[in-house]
């Protein structure tokens, strides 16, 4: 998710709040026909969005527009985990990774001769769910993994991805919620009717094949699940808010007990109930034109035909009259979830709580934002509204700062309820919330997927979407006194859930223990005829945009500084960035000083009113200090630029210290410090870098807890003055022109003096990997992490296109290398990857990367696995020329728009291009083969020393496994952290 004089500022935010509660849109619904086709819509939609009912009732949603040559795509079902039988729960998000596996027509070689061996594997199935003896259960699924095996030869596997990709699809996934299933594409736009066929026979005649592989990958889900503090204590929230309703009797993935027993028949007989027309919705978003759009959907899916669809009824919950006190334990660090009940995502109230919401927590100006977090009472806290169909919640997080305990920040974040409650807030702060939403709705207007995903939700909760366009102008009409209400009827110390997540291990986790698999068949050279039709459908060229940065950039200069600006056309949303060319390793204080800019004022102005400013304007704040770099930007409603600028300016010129937010920041960064050492995603990242740089490292170059201890503020708000006195580059997107915007931005360093020099500091240079090493820090978990790592040569621009075509062969997604053999075939990983890594700046070096999130008893295997591929790269010319495919369609489909084009200039000049770099990979790749491709990975990845970073409980690893792989060297944490 801060040099006008004050009273300047203030004359413009009168001005700016003045205008928030301006006249209402009329938001109506309308009924119109076109093209022989009735839909609705609601007037003065920004989303110009179509709403039709086909004949079988399948909702559809158009939402066109004209901004690239894309559309993104969401088919939904209104069914999920609320849905599951109850001795088969998890059995939505099962069906949800088996629509990836083909039907009848496709994902399968030969369709007569699978079946029966399929049919076979049903009935094992059920004999396997239904035996309670572990003698014969074992029995019974070693012939299912023989069967399997034998099934397997006639699978295609991945070929609903080979699919996708070929037409140059981005971003194919799906996910499973409590009431929803969503299956989700971005494809360029004219490939619609591949891209049709494919969806219409995918949900027509579903196999379940290669299904006990995909089991293997959905228990790596539930271990990873069960690893996860705060997935455990989410659902131990809702099982105490929801006693009665499945959201709190079931969760998405199910029990490990229902998990070691599936039933294909059952879920067959899920999909036969639920994926239906009239529960089904297709959403688009993009480029295209609706009434070509709804003809073409209408003939893909009217083989669908309408069923009753069962209600799902629920006895209402009881008010909950005292406090629920639950206990989560894991490796991370603690904290504390209080949940409130309100009523689902339909009613006036699910509203109201997004506003309550807000007036808690919105990042600035909220309640818990200023009494808890700027006042550094927590470490962190939060209140966040989770709105589902039957009821709704508010979770109010809050992380102890050092030496509090769970029960102080119970009675801290239900004094700031309290203080709602009693209306111990600005009603000011009501009309901010407003234009924070206007600005919010502008920008979400302004994606494809952000429209698509707002309509689909609304789909799948049955929301009225006249309603949700009429939420912001409603949120102007609501008062203090309704808030204050609202808050007294849904809000005591009383009627809440509170989730302890404490620091231990967790006895009661019994994850899933997988059976033997023996590695199937994935058929990478075979494709279907189904395949091989729908690649010949034919398609409209789109013809690739490329920038040119003599034009697409408009340059300036400002008081002596360069102005790099990009102008935005379409509405009035700004960014601007001051780019410094110091960092942390200019100046270590830099980082510090950044966070701590977080919690000071002026003279003339406290921090608690910079922060109720910003809101104001609808304007967001950050500064950020990396190793080489620092930005502080805004971001906002070009309206209100003027006075941001002043803002920002006034605070990074201006701060003054307040020697009591130091000494409470320095030790909430102590805290911080040691939550870090309790997460396992940290302490991977410290291995890289460990890695890349040695024992001496960007990642624990930091200050010793001594050094933190003899830091004085002054030094920190120097750091600070002397970065706006610094040299520095303007970025800036918004509706300005660069001679306008050079001619009236006021100069960050004031006076007519030298910039300050920036700091030689200390410099990271990369080693060369020149043996195999071991590095392994000991963390309580059931997974095992895994990376490969290695350093390369230097960057060389003429690299690229090989790079680009490698990586998406080998290892960049669900159709890749790595993926299929990992995870298809060998079902040793829920995810792996593989990349070469191109570097930040060209005097640094590429980076070859691989990733294996296991089992621990699966160790070895998945090591084994990765080593294998690393060593041979296996040939697969259909797969390769997918590859191959999918690169050129996504970057001919692909517009570099918005603040993305001054990102994309700002790398070329890092790496010293001049030009585009996707140029030359959209013109070289169709002349590349795989010999190109195979001597690359011969020359970088094959028989090459690598530094294996491993995560895991050192009980369940083998001393002779690891000192097999190289040298090993187990790391404290003070040695990966510098602390």
């Amino acid at each position: 998710m801060k040099k006008a004089k004050v009273f300047y500022v203030f004359a413009f935010l009168f001005v700016s709040v003045g205008s928030s509660n301006a006249q209402q849109t009329n938001y109506e619904w309308k009924q119109a026909t076109e093209g022989g086709y009735s839909y609705k819509y609601v007037s003065n939609d920004p989303t110009h969005s179509r709403f039709y009912t086909l004949k079988n009732g399948l909702t559809v949603v158009l939402s066109p527009s004209k901004k690239e040559p894309r559309i993104q795509t969401y088919i939904a079902t209104k069914a999920g985990s609320k849905t599951d039988p109850k001795d088969h729960t998890g059995l939505a998000h099962y069906l949800e990774h088996l629509l990836f596996k083909g039907t009848e027509q496709f994902g399968s070689l030969d369709w007569a001769k699978e079946k029966p061996l399929l049919d076979k594997i049903d009935g094992l199935y059920e004999d396997y769910n239904s035996t309670k003896d572990e003698a014969k259960r074992k029995a019974i699924y070693k012939e299912i993994d023989a069967v399997s095996g034998e099934a397997a030869k006639y699978a295609i596997a991945n070929e609903y991805d080979k699919l996708m990709s070929n037409m140059g699809a981005e971003g194919t996934n799906a996910f499973t919620s409590f009431e929803q299933t969503v299956y989700i594409e971005d494809i360029p736009n004219n490939v619609v009717d591949k891209y049709l066929a494919v969806q219409a026979e995918r949900f027509k005649s579903p196999v379940f094949r290669l299904f006990h592989t995909e089991l293997e990958a959905v228990y790596e889900e539930k271990n990873i699940g069960l690893d996860t503090d705060n997935r455990k204590a989410i659902e131990a929230m809702f099982e105490g808010l929801f006693p009665t309703n499945n959201y709190g009797q079931q969760t998405v993935l199910g029990t490990v007990e229902h998990l070691k027993n599936p039933s294909l028949k059952a879920i067959r007989a899920y999909f036969e109930t639920y994926y239906v027309p009239n529960n089904m919705g297709v959403i688009m978003s993009g480029d295209f034109d609706p009434n070509t759009m709804i003809k073409k959907v209408d003939a893909a899916f009217a083989y669908m035909q309408t069923k009753t669809v069962p209600a799902y009824t629920f006895a209402p919950e009881k008010p909950i009259t005292k406090p629920i006190i639950r206990e989560v334990k894991g490796p991370n660090a603690e904290f504390l979830f209080l949940g409130f009940r309100f009523p689902g995502a339909a009613t006036k109230d699910a509203q109201m709580l997004n506003l309550l919401g807000s007036i808690l927590t919105n990042g600035s100006a909220g309640l818990i934002d200023l009494d808890l977090v700027k006042s550094q009472k927590l470490l962190g806290a939060g209140a966040f509204p989770y709105i589902l169909k039957d009821y709704s919640m508010l979770i109010l997080q809050g992380n102890p700062s050092q030496g509090q305990s769970l029960d102080q920040v119970r009675e801290l974040l239900l004094a700031e309820l309290d203080k709602l409650r009693k209306g111990d807030f600005s009603e000011d702060l009501i009309t901010s919330i407003v234009n924070n939403e206007r600005k919010a709705q502008i920008a979400r207007n302004d994606s494809y997927q952000s429209r698509a995903e707002e309509l689909m939700s609304a789909f799948t909760s049955e929301l009225d979407w006249a309603n949700e366009l009429r939420n912001t102008d409603w949120l102007a009409t609501v008062t203090k006194k309704d808030i204050v209400d609202f808050a007294n009827k849904y809000l005591n110390d009383q009627n809440y859930v509170a989730i302890y997540k404490k620091q231990g291990v967790d006895e009661n986790v019994v994850k899933v223990v997988k059976p033997e698999i023996t590695p199937v068949t994935v058929n990478r050279e075979a494709q279907s005829a189904f395949l091989t039709k729908v690649n010949a459908m034919p398609e409209e060229e789109i013809k690739p945009v490329w920038l040119d940065y003599s034009k697409d950039i408009q340059k300036s200069t400002s008081h002596g500084v360069e102005v790099l600006a990009v102008e935005n056309k379409d509405n009035e949303l700004f960014s601007l960035v001051y780019r410094f060319p110091l960092g942390g390793w200019n100046n270590r204080l830099l980082g510090l000083a950044a966070g701590y800019l977080e919690f000071l004022g002026t003279k003339e102005k406290s921090s608690e009113q910079f922060s109720k400013d910003f809101y104001k304007l609808a304007t967001d704040f950050s500064v950020s200090a990396g190793n080489e770099e620092t930005t502080v930007s805004i971001a906002g409603l070009n309206r209100n630029f003027g006075a941001s600028v002043a803002l920002i300016q006034d605070l990074l010129r201006n701060c003054v210290v307040d020697q009591s937010a130091f000494e409470a920041y320095i030790g909430r960064i102590k805290k911080s410090r040691v939550n870090s050492k309790e997460n396992k995603e940290a302490i991977m990242n410290g291995l890289k870098a460990y890695a890349k740089y040695g024992a001496k490292n960007p990642f624990n170059y930091t200050f010793t807890d001594a050094e933190l201890d003899q830091l004085k503020a002054d030094d920190l708000v120097k750091a600070l003055h002397d970065l706006s006195k610094t040299k520095h580059t303007v970025l800036y997107f918004g509706p300005q022109k660069v001679a306008q915007l050079a001619a009236s931005l006021p100069a960050l360093k004031l006076g007519t003096g030298a910039f300050v020099a920036i700091p030689q500091g200390t410099s990271f240079k990369e080693l060369p990997t020149t043996e195999n090493q071991v590095l392994v820090s000991n963390y309580n978990m059931k997974q095992a992490d895994i990376f490969w790592f290695r350093n390369s040569d230097a960057y060389n621009a003429a690299l690229t296109p090989t790079v680009s075509l490698f990586n998406s062969y080998f290892g960049g997604g669900m159709g890749s290398i790595v993926f299929q053999t990992i995870r298809e075939s060998k079902a040793l990983a829920y995810s792996t990857y593989a990349f070469y890594g191109t570097p930040y700046k060209k005097e640094n070096h590429y980076t070859v990367g691989a990733y294996v999130g296991t089992q621990s008893d699966k160790f070895m295997d998945a090591i084994t696995g990765m080593n294998e591929l690393i060593d041979v790269l296996p040939e697969s010319s259909k797969s390769f020329e997918t590859a191959k495919v999918s690169l050129l369609k996504s970057i001919a489909s692909e517009r570099v728009t918005n603040t993305a084009i001054l990102n994309s200039y700002m790398a070329a000049e890092r790496l010293g291009n001049q030009t585009d770099i996707r140029k030359s990979v959209y013109e070289k790749i169709p002349a590349l083969t795989f010999a190109d491709v195979k001597a690359f990975h011969a020359k970088e990845f094959s028989k090459k020393p690598y530094v294996y970073c491993i995560v895991a409980d050192e009980s369940k690893l083998k001393a002779d496994d690891l000192n097999g792989l190289g040298k090993v060297k187990k790391l404290t944490l003070e040695e990966i952290f510098g602390y």
